[in-house]
């Protein structure tokens, strides 16, 4: 059976099935919007929705995961000239592709990084940081932010949304792991005097909290807070690093000098589903006191690192900087002028091309996601600040898809004042 020929109806069965077997509070949802999308052929940053059969633009890029666009053909090549050589390899031993990809993520991180722990996804790479940072400093405590993610696994869950881990009857000991608000030095200060943290885990800035900005020397002064203290200080850089900030690493652009950072998503590729700790001396104690204290099956899959090696290499040129650059200035400059003529949309945050629109109403998000994807545009809101729509583009995204994106949302936002009754 040919999935991306498939009719309305085959697609409608789908959402049926996923109903009964898959998710249905998810598709409730879904059905709810109108948002019943069934990915089709998909290149670049356009997807087929077979359920509309419309050709859609894809602005929320699974948070990052297809920076380089859907089946970027240099990375697709990379994965078969790849699997013609390597599986997944032993997790025991090095290998010459496994230095590769390490070597690559160092030369593109703070001179002062030393070591590389690979895994397979962001929340997996979350605990193992979470691990390194209590072995270097014998201590428990976790700080984070106030609406932040940091994945949906064991530690990682436990450190972000207070209310997911209540849900899975996972909520955190209050004297491992403490929230704060983001941008508020005071507060955290006042956790870090307790002298038992062990890290300050921070998203630089945080997706679902609907991309905030900081305000000046803010990472400066976590860095040095942190280390005033004796703890750790993990960047998590799974949704804004690789480029999206128009820097490398979204907090050592603000000027932070992390002991760790966690990066994933874009790594991938969109075709192989790996993440890594980038360690200073300190952070990477373990390694040196018992390196097979963790070891998985697939950590460092020589197949993960050869994919990853290539994205690196296309995530580095000169040209990628180049147009994420020329992106952040048309996407800033544009926005402006949107904003000045749509009383509906409140504010715009963008760091590089990662971008939050604030909208003048509580659940804003919803209606202007609704209303972009009527108009050919896939975004999502951020679900901890409803008011505010995560709007990302690609790395390699061309001038003229931005400015039809734009020309999308220009059209949407008067449409999504009108479904929620309020002035535009």
């Amino acid at each position: 059976m040919n999935h991306n020929t498939l009719s309305r109806q085959a697609t409608a069965a789908i959402y049926d099935q996923a109903y009964e077997e898959w998710n249905p509070s998810r598709v409730d949802i879904f059905r709810k919007y109108g948002l019943e999308i069934v990915l089709g052929p998909r290149h670049g940053y356009e997807f087929e929705d077979l359920a509309s059969g419309r050709t859609i633009i894809n602005m929320h890029i699974n948070g990052g995961v297809f920076n380089l666009g859907h089946c970027n053909p240099e990375v697709r090549q990379a994965l078969i000239e790849g699997s013609e050589q390597y599986d997944a390899g032993n997790h025991y031993f090095p290998s010459r592709v496994k230095m590769d990809f390490v070597e690559a993520l160092l030369k593109i991180s703070p001179d002062y990084m030393r070591y590389v722990n690979v895994n397979t996804g962001g929340g997996e790479s979350i605990d193992s940081a979470i691990k390194f940072a209590r072995h270097a400093t014998g201590r428990k405590r976790v700080i984070t932010v106030h609406g932040c993610f940091h994945g949906a696994t064991g530690f990682a869950m436990q450190a972000g949304s207070q209310d997911f881990a209540a849900f899975f009857n996972s909520k955190p000991d209050p004297d491992e792991f403490s929230q704060v608000d983001y941008d508020d030095l005071n507060q955290l200060e006042e956790i870090l005097r307790l002298n038992d943290t062990a890290c300050v885990l921070l998203e630089s800035l945080p997706a679902t909290a609907g991309f905030p900005i900081p305000h000046e020397g803010y990472f400066k002064a976590v860095t040095e807070l942190a280390h005033r203290y004796g703890a750790l200080y993990i960047a998590d850089e799974v949704q804004t690093g690789l480029m999206r900030s128009g820097t490398m690493w979204c907090s050592v652009g603000y000027g932070a000098q992390p002991d760790m950072i966690v990066t994933g998503k874009g790594l991938s590729g969109g075709y192989y589903p790996i993440s890594a700790v980038i360690m200073n001396d300190r952070a990477g104690q373990w390694l040196k006191d018992d390196g097979f204290a963790q070891t998985t099956s697939f950590s460092t899959s020589e197949l993960g690192c050869y994919v990853g090696s290539k994205v690196l290499e296309i995530t580095s040129r000169d040209s990628t900087r180049s147009n994420v650059h020329q992106l952040s200035e048309l996407f800033a400059k544009r926005l402006q002028d949107i904003q000045s003529r749509h009383r509906f949309l409140a504010d715009v945050r963008q760091r590089g091309v990662i971008m939050g629109l604030v909208t003048t109403h509580p659940e804003g998000s919803s209606a202007l996601m609704a209303a972009l994807y009527r108009n050919g545009v896939w975004a999502m809101r951020a679900n901890f600040d409803q008011r505010v729509l995560q709007f990302k583009a690609g790395l390699l995204m061309n001038d003229d898809m931005a400015n039809k994106v734009l020309d999308a949302l220009d059209v949407s936002l008067s449409q999504a004042a009108a479904m929620l009754g309020v002035q535009d």
